[in-house]
Order: C-alpha cells, then structure tokens, then sequence
C-alpha cells in the first residue's frame, strides 16, 4: 500500500516536473520573448515618432521648396552607416533626405492618408524591411503654406539583430534555470517522498518482527495511516493473544479425555486403539492450522536453511540404518514469510515421506526464482506416485503407503498450511524417477 502510494507520487511528481521542463517553461520563455520582441517595435515606434517631431521643428518652408539646417538634431539621421533614415516629399518629388539616407535607394509607397494622420507599419521594399512612420502636415501662415509628407524609415534588420541576441540570452538563462527547477524540484520530490519511505521500512520492520508497532514522527497526511495500522496490529495481536489462550484450554481440555480412553480397557483393542490415535491426530492437525502464522497479516521472516539443516540432521538419525543420501542446496539468505513451525511442518512431512519411499537418495533444493518465488522442491528415488493418484494423497485421511506409523493426515498438514500462506503444491516424477513435490510461495508485492 505504501509502496503503491510512493509509485503514484512518484509518477505525478514526474508528470509535474516533465510538465514545467516542457511546457510551462517554453511557452513562459516564448510569452517573455513576445513581450519584448513588441516593446523593440513599440521604442522604434517611439524613436521614430520624436525624429519626425524634431525634423517639423526644424524645417522652413520658402517659396521654392524648402530649407533645412546643415546638421540637424538627431545624431541617428546624419550617419552615413545608420540603420534610421529620414526622407520628405511635396507630391510625389523628393525634395530632402538625411545623410543617412544617401546610399539608400527606394521608391515609398504613398497611401491616401489625410494630413495630420500618422502611420506606423512594417514594409517591404525589395532592399529589406522597414519600420515606417508616415506623416503629412501643411505648413505655412495665413497667406502661404505647402503640404509635405514626411517619412522616417528604421532598419528590421536591427530589430532582428537585437531579437536574436535576446533570444540566445534567453535560451541560455532558459536552460539553466531549467537545470536549476529540475534540481530544485527532484529534491522537493525526494524531500516529499521520505517520510513514505520512513512509513515502508517501519511497515517492512513489522513484517521481519524486529518491532510491534509504527512510531515515528510523520506529516498529519499520513497521521491517519500510522493511527489505522498500528490500530490493526494491536487488533490483531489481542485477536491471537484470545486464540492461543482459547486453543492451550481446548487442548487441556482434550487431551485428558483421549489419554484416559488410550490407558483404559477400550484401547486394548487394535481397531479402537488407531481410532483413538487418529483423533488425536487430528485434534493436533486442527489445533495447529487454528494457531498457525500463516493467518497473519504481518509474517515473520523465517531463514530457510538453519530450519532445512536441522530437519535433514534429524533425519539422518531416524533413518541411519537405511543409509539415505541427502543432497540439500539452500542459500543462507533464502527467508520464509511465515512462522518458524509452520516451515518446520511442511519440510518435515514431505522429506520424511521422502525417506520413507526412496531407495538411498533424497534431493532437496530451495531457491527464489525471477518472479519473487519461493520454491521448496523434494524429490527421492523412490516408487514415485501415479499420476491418477496425486490428488489423493493430499486428502485428509488418505494413505497411498504402506508403512506401519502414521494416520494419512500428514500431506493434509501440508496442504492446508501451504494453502493458509496462498501457496501452491505440484506433485510429479523426479529425475530419478520418483515423486518429485515443489512448493511455491509468491512475494512479489508490487
């Protein structure tokens, strides 16, 4: 549960970072780009609008045409190597320019606009592109005045330059500043997930046994959460504390009876003496399923190979003079989600019967496969077990052997343990052919 919530936070921190690198930051830096690019046409605008004021102020009207200074007041309009140029016509006759203008050779494009009406666009004249503002004013006095038609020209390509340079500045301080909200937010996102992290060790702890509760500091989100687990596993533990107090006084209370019937005169007999042992036998069957680990929510790690090297020791006593081979292959970290006695029970069953059916060798081998598998696998050189008859020998009470000790619910014990832990048991031919039984407990939590 933790797990998959630290996966969605994960994944929206992810979105959310891949959204501001992607999206929000390109279209903020275009905006920004935008905006400048039109306060650059606005400041032309403005530049050009005051050297036309200027030349207004400046020109002298006589009878002939029209008298300007030698130098006039905008430093811009008398260089020669100038991007801004200044030009006046009377009709369609041009009649002054600035020295800026000398090398300039273009025809403008005269539209019927009334006097007085200024005019700001962009145009194109085959040389290159301009920023034009067009004026027409009548000048004179009372008894004599001429209309002229004033036109301030601005270089795009100046425009452009300076665009361009911003550009690059601009994607330069975009991509650091990229760099920097990646850093910044990866390290909110790590920051953010901690205490997530902090709540599955704690969880994790839990599982192994190392504590019984959760008790760290955590943000008021996951206050609930703590709260609600640790209410489940106190839950839990009183729950069991009642079911062994129940089961110890069940057993008292059962094994007096059956030990005061197995001593008295009934058990003499041979029939009355094995139903008498099979009850007990399932007394203990039923009392160990009702008491098992498996039915936690929170499991014990058990290691596998200290519980395998003890059960195989044991073995080779109780069947020394059938000199059975052993071969086991454990790796000491291989571990058991589930009680100690549970595990003891189940490879306990399986290689007794093992030793019980095979000539002179039992194979044992655990491992964890690729999928997060357990996988308990027992084979002997035995008879083996046919196929019609496999699922029988899992049934309570059914015997396919002969041997003199036992009442048939061992593989029953093994089969329900296996089946309370969500396992799996297969039964099938060895490479010795004889019985082979693996066991599969899947971990994989995700």
């Amino acid at each position: 549960m933790v797990k998959a919530a630290e996966i969605s936070l994960k994944i929206r921190q992810g979105f959310i970072l891949v959204f501001v690198l992607i999206v929000a930051l390109p279209a903020l830096f275009f905006a920004i780009g935008r905006a400048y690019n039109a306060s650059l046409v606005e400041a032309t605008e403005k530049t050009l609008e005051a050297h036309l004021y200027s030349l207004i102020s400046e020109v002298e009207f006589v009878e002939d045409g029209l008298d300007m200074p030698r130098t006039i007041l905008a430093p811009e309009l008398n260089r020669i190597n100038s991007d801004t140029f200044a030009l006046i016509y009377q009709g369609q006759d041009l009649v002054w320019y600035s020295e800026s203008a000398v090398n300039l050779s273009i025809s403008p494009i005269f539209d019927d606009s009334q006097a007085g009406a200024a005019e700001f666009k962009l145009v194109d004249y085959g040389a290159g592109q301009f920023w034009q503002l067009s004026l027409t004013v009548i000048l004179g006095n009372a008894d004599y005045s001429q209309q002229a038609r004033f036109i301030l020209l601005k270089d795009n390509k100046a425009l452009v330059k300076l665009m361009s340079g911003f550009r690059k500045t601009l994607i330069s301080w975009a991509l650091v500043m990229g760099i920097i909200i990646a850093v910044l937010m990866a390290i909110g996102f790590i920051w953010s997930a901690r205490p997530l992290q902090r709540l599955d060790k704690e969880i994790k702890a839990v599982e192994a046994g190392k504590v019984d509760k959760i008790t760290g500091d955590y943000p008021k989100e996951l206050l609930t959460i703590k709260s609600d687990l640790n209410l489940l596993l106190d839950s839990q533990r009183r729950q069991k504390e009642r079911y062994r107090a129940s089961l110890s006084d069940l057993a008292h209370a059962l094994k007096t009876p059956l030990a005061v019937l197995k001593s008295s005169e009934l058990a003499k007999d041979l029939d009355a003496q094995e139903q008498l042992d099979r009850i007990n036998a399932m007394i203990e069957h039923q009392l160990k399923r009702a008491a098992t680990g498996a039915s936690d929510t929170w499991k014990k790690q058990t290691r596998v190979k200290p519980i395998l090297d003890s059960i195989l020791n044991a073995m080779k006593k109780v069947y020394h003079e059938k000199e059975v081979v052993f071969t086991s292959l454990c790796d000491d970290k291989v571990a058991f989600l589930g009680d100690k006695t549970d595990l003891m029970e189940i490879l306990g069953n399986i290689i007794d019967n093992a030793c019980k059916a095979c000539d002179t060798r039992v194979d044992i081998n655990v491992h964890f496969d690729k999928n997060k598998t357990l996988q308990l696998e027992i084979e002997d050189d035995g008879p083996g077990v046919p196929e019609h008859q496999r699922s029988e020998l899992l049934k309570r009470g059914s015997r396919l052997d002969t041997y003199e000790a036992g009442h048939g619910v061992g593989m029953a014990i093994v089969s329900d343990l296996v089946n309370s832990y969500h396992g799996n048991i297969e039964i099938g031919s060895s490479k010795f052919a004889g019985a082979r039984f693996l066991i599969e407990f899947n971990y994989d939590k995700n």
